[in-house]
């Protein structure tokens, strides 16, 4: 059966930009168990073994659904959703990873919405860029806005961070993209 095009619909086609017309969906159960599972493992994880305290998987998912919605708006959401709920759970003031990943989000979102991200480069240069500036976001509202004069960074051991959640991300991401709706 041919579909036949009628101006309406040529128009309505014709206006729809890039962002809106690649922007992925997600089951609603898979929006909330995702980062609900990533949470959980954050947190259960390093009690395992502390060393892999260094992956931040809800850092991976808020970049992957924010990316993949390509809306500043959703990928300022969920950052903030995730990185709530983070804080519950790690005993961290609430609010910081909660601000941090809301900046993130809303950073990766835009950035998404003008280059390809669906390419395994351009995801690890990704992670590697917003693993670094969510290090230098959370330095600034724990040091400079909450006053914590005891907080200290590692910059080596942040690069290092920066390097493990890129080679984590890239198959998560792998994995992730099955949760996407087929439209």
């Amino acid at each position: 059966m041919r579909e036949t095009l009628t101006l309406e619909s040529m128009v309505t086609r014709s206006y729809m930009s890039r962002r809106e017309a690649e922007q992925q969906s997600f089951h609603l159960l898979a929006t909330v168990l995702i980062p609900a599972v990533a949470i959980l493992l954050q947190v259960l994880l390093p009690r395992i073994s502390p060393r892999l305290a260094i992956v931040d998987l809800p850092l991976i998912v808020t970049l992957f659904f924010a990316v993949s919605r390509r809306s500043p708006i959703a990928g300022t959401i969920t950052g903030a959703a995730i990185g709530l709920l983070q804080d519950l759970l790690s005993g961290m003031p609430v609010g910081v990873n909660g601000m941090a990943k809301s900046v993130v989000g809303y950073a990766a979102a835009s950035l998404g919405s003008r280059i390809d991200v669906e390419n395994s480069a351009t995801r690890a240069v990704l992670t590697f860029g917003f693993s670094l500036m969510q290090s230098v976001l959370l330095y600034l509202i724990l040091r400079h806005l909450l006053e914590i004069h005891g907080f200290h960074v590692l910059w080596l051991h942040e690069l290092v961070r920066a390097v493990v959640n890129l080679l984590v991300g890239i198959p998560v991401y792998l994995l992730l993209d099955r949760w996407k709706r087929q439209e």
